[in-house]
């Protein structure tokens, strides 16, 4: 380089260092934001992997009978978490979602078995009680400005008492058997319960991102007092999300019913807080800061293949409260640490 160049040899050495070190910045930063984002899918895999291969659980783990029991099983708990999801993008927390599936399973066994419905008129009672029972707590909330989390812990409570009543405190058999074929027969490989909890995610996939009721729920979410000063029809918003849980949650329970081929009191109430994990886990994942259908999915499957895996190994019965208790702790810390880092970023 000459002094003609128009750039002196001091500058011309100190100008690529800086750049070098933006550059590694912007890497590290790109990276940092990445893992961010797929963190959880990450140890998601590294845990089945860690399972696939461990002794303990090798033998059993990855054969194709497990990986279909999983997917069966926890097609139950991704429906009943869409059916939190909901409402909890407008803020609104649906802590009845467990007893609604649990109740709803009662009422389309005792209308099958005991009243001898047709089979399609169970099943769409059992799921518009659940319907019924949503627009019952969606309108207290939405109308009167009552808190979310006490009305449907209040309404939990109470319908436990009520699965109690209907059932006597005994199981009820004898369901029909196209419906238990259902709940454990496979179509293409898979197992049907598989089919519908893939439509239902891609159903509430659809509904929050390309309607304009997801717009607004993603607006009172966001801000509603700025949604009310334009207008947006907040209280009905609310009120029909709490309907969509209702139902969705419902729709858990005949397919609960489907698959174990049985109904009781309480049997079911178990959904929530696995529900509220994943939901949380799933925020910290993908889009984070966000609840969305993928995420939700991801805990889903974390929660679950973790609690099979320790299962498998001979953990006792509290590993799984206590994991699940543990992944709500832990995910909305989280996502509380995530959200401030971000509001720094932005300031």
């Amino acid at each position: 380089m000459t002094l003609t160049d128009g750039v002196s040899p001091t500058t011309s050495q100190i100008t690529p260092s800086r750049g070098s070190a933006a550059g590694g910045e912007s890497r590290l930063g790109r990276s940092l934001a990445l893992l961010e984002r797929f963190g959880l899918v990450i140890v998601l895999i590294g845990v089945a992997l860690f399972f696939t291969f461990w002794p303990a659980t090798a033998g059993v783990f990855p054969t194709a009978s497990n990986i279909r029991t999983i997917a069966a099983n926890e097609s139950i708990l991704v429906i009943a978490a869409m059916a939190v999801l909901i409402p909890l993008v407008a803020f609104r927390f649906d802590l009845s979602v467990g007893s609604v599936v649990a109740t709803s399973s009662i009422c389309s066994a005792k209308l099958l078995v005991e009243w001898h419905a047709p089979l399609v008129v169970g099943v769409v009672c059992g799921v518009l009680v659940g319907a019924l029972l949503g627009l019952i707590s969606g309108f207290v909330i939405a109308y009167y400005d009552a808190n979310s989390m006490v009305i449907t812990l209040g309404m939990s409570t109470l319908l436990t008492g009520v699965g109690a009543y209907l059932t006597g405190y005994t199981s009820i058999l004898g369901i029909p058997q196209p419906l238990l074929d259902f709940g454990n027969e496979s179509w293409l490989g898979l197992p049907r319960p598989v089919w519908l909890f893939v439509l239902v995610a891609l159903g509430v996939s659809a509904l929050l991102g390309l309607t304009v009721f997801g717009r607004r729920l993603l607006s009172i979410g966001s801000n509603e007092a700025a949604s009310r000063l334009v207008g947006m029809p907040v209280q009905r918003t609310i009120m029909i999300a709490f309907v969509c849980s209702g139902t969705l949650a419902g729709l858990a329970g005949v397919l609960l019913l489907a698959r174990t081929g049985s109904a009781s009191a309480g049997f079911g109430a178990g959904y929530t807080l696995p529900a509220l994990a994943a939901i949380f886990l799933g925020s910290t994942t993908i889009r984070p800061g966000r609840f969305t259908v993928i995420g939700t999915i991801v805990g889903v499957f974390f929660v679950a293949i973790s609690i099979n895996g320790l299962t498998l190994a001979g953990a006792e019965d509290w590993v799984e409260p206590t994991f699940n208790g543990a992944a709500v702790v832990i995910a909305v810390t989280a996502a509380a640490v995530l959200a401030k880092r971000r509001l720094r970023a932005a300031r």
